[in-house]
């Protein structure tokens, strides 16, 4: 619930209070975030800080020293020097800005954005009293109008943040920065916890304890990306996993973000949290607005343990939505490390019947279905069934599969082209790409350019006539390279650092339509593994790939360090062949499914070939694991 008294705003959630006020000066005073007491503002010894050679705001408040203020948001100039919230550059090439108080607005309503994905509450999941706050500020200098909103989710303790810049003027203006959430906090030496790691080696686990200076994590590859997830997480060094105080953040937004902790010379802190200005450039043109996507905030006087318990439920509850989102997930098996592209009609049949036997429930066909696809060199772009493969196309094999008990799905990859391909033949210009200027590959491919709105709708048109023509119950979602060479044929040059963004924008307004247009789909994102595993794909997919490492060692430890900021309902794992084909590594069967049924289990292994005894430990652990899954899903009833 949020309440505004006079000047003061104070947001509750589940035993933690969030507090602020307005200033006599117009400037957004923070107070408080913490686990909920009498009081609703921290000691900060910024108060007593003698100024020194600071910046005086202003002759009205010439005590106000904003480089040393505990504040809401904070921009460019004025005498704040720290990590800003905002950075515009004016029609005049002022980079000041001077955002002050205007006014709130409270309520019990959350309309969704205009651009991006975000939280969202079901019928009865109501709370008492309002709980949407925006406050309104103004540039003192300049026509714009900047909206901050706060929203409570008083069942998992959690507040979500998002800001709004509006140009009321006659000018552009050039948007260099727009953050989602700033939290100052008194003090440093505060630990913060990052994930970071690469293909087939997600989610390692690091603690930075910062006392001085700043330590920021960042992704710059197009994606939320496995080099770094924008999960993140600030203690205190006496924290361990069931006692001290611990914050946890993450951001609705699946393309470059940045988090970062910065530590004053008075010797107090603060943290940012948003999408990565590096690059990012916004031309915001009279009468238009700019989102940026909405952070989540979470406090937990219980350790990292109660911050990750406040962060499973939140995604459980309000990201992951549709028929699924409660929904006993099914028991898959996967086509692609049995055969990987050497497969026809007969094979797939003869793995799809082994699989029923062992009590799979859906079957995948993975890569290599398309026509022209023998490797990963061709075909991507056209999606047409290979009918040397697929002699009666998609709708037979669907069929055949269906006739066997089996539900069937499909492994896709939209947003990629290859060269050799009908579809870049045709329309070079939709490729993210310089024109004549060399350009570096990824996985032999290239990505379609969905910051262009013809190439999008291309593909959601094509991917919609493709998902029409079977009964396809399940898709698996996949996006192979990072974006490089960042280039849109179709902006303008003033506007090509809004490509990445509006790329990403481009994927959600696919996303948003395909999944309305197939609500019974299951749809399950996959980024070469865990290259998007963030909170905007699962607003879209309940469900994603964690790795492409299947190895029962490696996949605990990254699943470990997702159960952090994610829940296991989220984490698709399948038990594959030994000798790992990652690693090298042999293991036995039970290790294997240890790890897999830790959360969505799924096979990819040739079960036609298994030895007898083999066969039947899995039909045997497909068995017991469909005892346990619901509680994996829904883990509270």
């Amino acid at each position: 619930m949020i309440t505004v008294n006079d000047t003061e705003c104070l947001v509750k959630s589940a035993g933690t209070d969030y507090s602020f006020k307005v200033t006599g000066s117009g400037h957004l005073e923070h107070l408080y975030y913490g686990e909920s007491s009498e009081r609703t503002h921290r000691d900060f010894p910024w108060r007593d800080a003698f100024p020194g050679n600071c910046i005086s705001y202003d002759d009205k408040f010439p005590e106000l020293f904003l480089e040393n203020f505990p504040l809401e948001m904070s921009s460019r100039g004025k005498g704040d020097i720290r990590e800003p919230f905002i950075e515009v550059v004016h029609a005049d090439g002022s980079r000041t800005s001077d955002f002050v108080f205007s006014r709130t607005e409270l309520s019990s309503e959350k309309p969704e954005y205009e651009t991006l994905p975000g939280s969202y509450r079901e019928e009865g999941q109501q709370e008492d009293g309002p709980w949407h706050l925006t406050v309104f500020l103004e540039d003192r200098s300049y026509p714009l109008t900047l909206e901050l909103h706060y929203y409570t989710y008083d069942d998992c303790g959690t507040i979500c943040r998002s800001s709004r810049l509006i140009n009321r003027g006659s000018d552009n203006v050039r948007v260099l920065r727009l953050l989602s959430t700033q939290l100052d906090l008194p003090g440093n030496e505060y630990v913060f916890t990052s994930f970071h790691g690469g293909w087939a080696r997600e989610m390692e686990r690091h603690g930075t304890c910062v006392n001085c200076g700043k330590f920021s994590v960042s992704s710059a590859a197009g994606a939320s990306s496995n080099r770094t997830n924008p999960f993140v997480m600030l203690s205190r060094p006496e924290t361990t996993e069931s006692s001290g105080d611990c914050w946890g953040f993450n951001l609705i937004y699946s393309g470059n973000h940045y988090e970062a902790l910065e530590v004053n010379s008075f010797g107090n802190s603060r943290f940012v949290s948003g999408i990565n200005p590096d690059s990012f450039e916004f031309l915001l043109g009279p009468g238009e607005s700019l989102e940026a996507p909405e952070a989540v905030m979470t406090f937990s006087g219980e350790g990292f343990s109660g911050v990750s318990r406040n962060m499973h439920r939140f995604v459980r509850e309000h990201i992951v939505r549709g028929k699924w989102k409660k929904k006993e997930r099914p028991v898959l098996l996967n086509s692609w490390e049995a055969f990987y592209f050497d497969f026809d009609e007969e094979k797939l049949l003869g793995l799809a019947a082994a699989g029923k036997a062992a009590g799979a429930e859906l079957f995948v066909m993975d890569d290599g279905w398309f026509d022209g696809r023998i490797d990963d060199r061709r075909a991507l772009g056209d999606w047409t069934p290979d009918s040397r493969k697929l002699p009666g196309g998609l709708e037979e094999i669907c069929r055949r599969v269906k006739a066997l008990g089996l539900d069937f799905g499909i492994w896709i990859e939209p947003e990629s082209v290859n060269r050799e391909s009908r579809l870049y033949r045709e329309h070079p210009e939709w490729s993210i790409e310089i024109p004549g200027k060399p350009h570096s590959e990824g996985r032999n491919q290239r990505l379609l350019d969905f910051a262009n709105p013809e190439a999008a709708e291309y593909m959601t048109r094509r991917m919609e006539e493709l998902l029409s023509s079977a009964e396809i119950s399940y898709v698996k979602y996949d996006v192979n390279r990072i974006l490089s060479d960042i280039y849109s044929q179709y902006l303008p040059p003033e506007r090509q650092g809004e490509t990445a963004h509006r790329y990403i924008l481009g994927v959600y307004r696919m996303l948003r339509y395909l999944t309305g247009r197939f609500p019974e789909v299951l749809f399950e994102g996959c980024a070469a593994g865990g290259g998007r595993f963030d909170l905007g794909m699962l607003c879209y997919f309940p469900q994603i790939w964690a790795s492409d490492n299947t190895d029962p060692v490696c996949r605990k430890e990254i699943q470990r360090g997702y159960s952090a900021g994610y829940p296991m309902s989220a984490v698709t794992a399948h038990v594959s062949a030994s000798p790992n084909h990652q690693t090298g590594r042999e293991t036995t069967l039970a290790e294997r499914y240890e790890a897999a049924s830790e959360g969505i289990l799924g096979y990819e292994l040739d079960l036609s070939s298994l030895p007898p005894e083999e066969f039947e430990e899995i039909r045997l652990q497909i068995a017991e694991y469909k005892k346990i899954r619901k509680k994996i899903v829904c883990p509270e009833e």
